[in-house]
């Protein structure tokens, strides 16, 4: 199935893709089938079924509630993310749920919403929702979050896509080496390429002012980061330290050059703190790929933007374009989800996304573009998913902004050479899908060890 740099990058609201976004995005799915299967008004109970890992970290990354919204018929990135509150409160308040905004059913949240220690085969994050009249089963689906906001109905899992709906890209590609083959047969930068690619769904001038919009809620979060302060919500009592910062390097100044300064890095870091800070609290943001891992692609460009006095529009296009690229490989041929493969599919993935994506706005080869990426990648395998208290927050906050940093290391590594490596991005992406594999469930998204377990014993 064909990939768009427009399903990698999505606006969303925190404090997690697979978590948060996918299981809304389920849940408002299966409300509009009620209604547009003419059954929306027989409903009178729907109960909602958690399992494995959305079970597991389901309360602290705000799974219950993002399958609340959901079921009311709100979208991520439509929903205002100051009218959840509200809407949650009242909910529990009447013990009345809103189904698809217009029909009202009882919803007690203590019965109608199970928390299940099961895990279904296909995937991690599974849920499953039925509704129901007083004569029996309305409807029932299952859903699978399988990172980055992706989710799969159980009902087409092993079905060939619609040839309908099929796209055919003029350079399709599945791994880097046909990526690589692709630009040197036809002369096209990596960004090129994946431009080429875009079209087929959209004009040229639909794909850049829709990654120009990413862009400005990408810049929106960060400044929402840097503006809000106080202590995060969950009870571990986090504080936030964005905006601190901003006010201490703002008094600093800042270096004329890019990336040759202490206080350059110290922007990276407050970019990719301020954006994972907003997630944490819930706010508005871009999953790029996921929530846990969103602070970096956007610490990366902010960083690029800021310290290079020659940018324009067209950086940023080509800046995602190929960050997507290594997204696409990374989504393709192992995983983006921590639940599935550990932190390593998250963080690990952006990272090497956002390696791609400053190599080739600072002129690099594909050779380089990939070289640099697999430097990225090849660092953070192993790296596992294991957030305190099922928060988004320790360790996953600095884990950003220390790839971010890691993310522009790998670039001049890259740059140094001439693109020639010892292991390719390919066989690094295959072995972090073997390591997620080989890697104790207790490790992926559950709280069940790691730090998660080490904080609690402390």
């Amino acid at each position: 199935m064909a990939i768009s740099v427009f399903d990698l990058f999505k606006i969303g609201i925190g404090p997690s893709s697979s978590h948060t976004v996918g299981p809304m995005r389920a849940a408002a799915t299966f409300a509009r089938a009620l209604r547009e299967q003419g059954l929306l008004e027989q409903v009178s109970r729907v109960e909602v079924r958690l399992y494995g890992s959305l079970s597991a970290t389901g309360v602290g990354h705000a799974t219950d509630r993002a399958c609340l919204l959901g079921l009311m018929g709100q979208w991520p990135d439509q929903i205002d993310p100051h009218s959840i509150e509200p809407r949650i409160a009242q909910l529990n308040a009447s013990q009345t749920l809103l189904l698809d905004a217009s029909h009202a059913i009882a919803f007690e949240c203590s019965c109608d919403l199970l928390l299940l220690e099961e895990s279904l085969p296909y995937h991690p994050n599974a849920m499953t929702l039925e509704a129901s009249s007083e004569n029996g089963c309305l409807l029932q689906q299952t859903y699978y979050s399988v990172g980055g906001g992706f989710i799969v109905e159980a009902a087409q899992i092993g079905q060939a896509q619609d040839t309908a709906e099929q796209v055919q890209l003029p350079y399709d590609f599945d791994s880097a080496a046909q990526l690589l083959a692709l630009c040197k047969q036809h002369q096209l930068r990596v960004s090129e390429l994946m431009m080429a690619n875009e079209c087929a769904w959209r004009p040229e001038a639909e794909v850049r002012s829709g990654l120009l919009k990413l862009w400005a809620a990408m810049r929106e979060c960060v400044d929402n980061g840097l503006r809000n302060e106080g202590i995060l919500p969950g009870g571990l009592n986090v504080k936030r330290r964005a905006a601190k910062l901003h006010r201490s390097l703002q008094e600093l100044g800042k270096p004329n050059v890019i990336g040759s300064t202490l206080s350059a890095m110290e922007w990276v870091n407050l970019f990719a703190l301020a954006v994972n800070e907003e997630n944490a609290a819930g706010g508005r943001m871009v999953t790029a790929p996921t929530n846990g891992a969103a602070g970096i692609i956007p610490a990366v460009l902010h960083y690029y933007m800021k310290f290079n006095p020659e940018t324009c529009d067209n950086d940023i296009v080509d800046f995602l374009l190929s960050a997507a690229a290594v997204g696409i490989l990374c989504k393709k041929n192992a995983s983006i989800s921590g639940a599935e493969v550990g932190c390593q599919g998250e963080v690990g993935s952006a990272c090497a996304m956002a390696a791609a994506g400053l190599a080739d706005v600072l002129g690099a080869t594909p050779m380089q573009v990939e070289n640099a990426a697999e430097i990225a990648l090849e660092h953070n395998l192993g790296l596992t998913c294991d957030p305190v208290g099922g928060l988004v927050q320790v360790p996953c906050i600095e884990r950003n902004a220390i790839a971010a940093v890691k993310a522009i290391n790998a670039v001049q590594m890259a740059l140094r050479g001439n693109g020639e490596h010892f292991i390719s991005l390919d066989r690094v992406i295959r072995t972090m899908r073997d390591t997620g594999a080989d890697m104790h469930a207790n490790y992926k998204e559950t709280s069940r060890g790691g730090l998660a377990v080490a904080f609690v014993e402390c």
